[in-house]
């Protein structure tokens, strides 16, 4: 005889929308008033924004399980909490994001204008100035990153997941593992010794930065097309194979497009990782205050480079080399947020119809 199951007791009561609203609105006027008593009298240089953002929504989660275990019951006030838990959570992962793209913005706003877009650094000391040359070498650099990168890693993924099944598959994937884990700077060393090898000591070109971002692209490439093709149901490829076709058609026609938006966007993330490194393209490409649009000739600048420079080597006007520095980093984040948006479009217009 099967024991009896007595469910927890329920309550037909409810906490109304309205009064959630209202538990949000005291618990952030709370955490607000504390912090702004606090900068008042003091005791906090400035207020603290993410902080009292973090609060309230810490005073919400206890105030409103409190509110539902007096008047909905236990249960109901255990599942508020869980997704209280859950909220919160997203909240703090997403304050530091908040705060690092509105404090670029504010502090980047100032020099935000047509110079900074239409001039480089050429024998400029002070203030004006601009980072056209930074924006164009960036591009440049990218480019023939990615251009190297990404015929390599989808082609290494394809044979990892449609043919490697040995010892050579198994190193593959070893070696794409500890690529993955390498620091930037070690790339940049590998770049530059290759290049002083063949070319001689003290090389500097854009070309070689490509080289050294290619080596930290490569093994994301390859691990996120192999997770996206491991993704296309088998049926797919076997109802290939059973009309005749080649399994490097059945590749090309049906896997692939299959698989084109993920693979997209694996790329654009690898890109998005690759954008910003400093430290790789300070050993092999250097910096310039000039032109430059030859990537296999001389010095070239990089907006990440250009922000280190501007920051590092302020001049007797500090505060323009800072504001530089600011809206050089805005650039770049506005760089990364279009590359995103322009691979979220061409995944949309490339998937298969039925996943569109």
């Amino acid at each position: 005889m099967s024991a009896l199951v007595v469910p927890a007791p329920t309550s037909s009561r409810h906490l109304s929308k309205t009064v959630m609203w209202i538990t949000a609105g005291v618990s952030a006027l709370v955490a607000f008033g504390i912090f702004g008593v606090l900068t008042a009298a003091g005791i906090s240089e400035g207020f603290n924004l993410v902080a009292a953002v973090f609060v309230s929504a810490v005073l919400f989660v206890l105030l409103s399980y409190v509110l539902s275990r007096i008047v909905e019951g236990r249960r109901k006030a255990s599942d508020r909490l869980a997704t209280g838990l859950v909220t919160t959570a997203f909240v703090v992962a997403l304050l530091p994001l908040v705060s690092l793209v509105s404090t670029a913005f504010i502090n980047g706003l100032p020099r935000l204008d047509a110079t900074f877009f239409n001039s480089s650094m050429r024998n400029v000391v002070g203030e004006g100035g601009g980072g056209l040359h930074a924006i164009i070498g960036t591009l440049e650099i990218t480019l023939a990153a990615t251009v190297i990168s990404v015929p390599i890693g989808i082609m290494t993924a394809i044979y990892l997941v449609e043919y490697g099944t040995g010892r050579l598959a198994k190193a593959i994937t070893f070696f794409v593992d500890v690529m993955t884990g390498i620091p930037s700077i070690v790339a940049g060393l590998f770049a530059f010794a290759l290049f002083a090898i063949v070319l001689g000591p003290g090389i500097r070109f854009g070309i070689g930065g490509s080289v050294a971002l290619s080596i930290l692209m490569i093994p994301v490439v390859v691990r996120s097309t192999e997770e996206m093709l491991k993704l296309v149901p088998n049926e797919l490829r076997e109802a290939s194979y059973a009309l005749g076709v080649p399994k490097w058609l059945t590749i090309v026609k049906i896997v692939i497009p299959t698989a084109i938006g993920g693979i997209i966007t694996g790329v654009m993330l690898s890109i998005s990782r690759i954008i910003g490194e400093t430290a790789p393209l300070l050993i092999i490409v250097g910096m310039s205050t000039s032109m430059n649009y030859n990537l296999f000739s001389d010095r070239m600048a990089t907006l990440p480079v250009f922000v280190y420079t501007q920051y590092a080597s302020q001049g007797s006007d500090a505060q323009a080399y800072i504001d530089r520095a600011w809206t050089g980093a805005l650039v770049l984040i506005f760089i990364v947020m279009a590359l995103n948006l322009i691979a979220r479009l061409v995944s949309k217009l490339l998937a298969p119809k039925g996943l569109r």
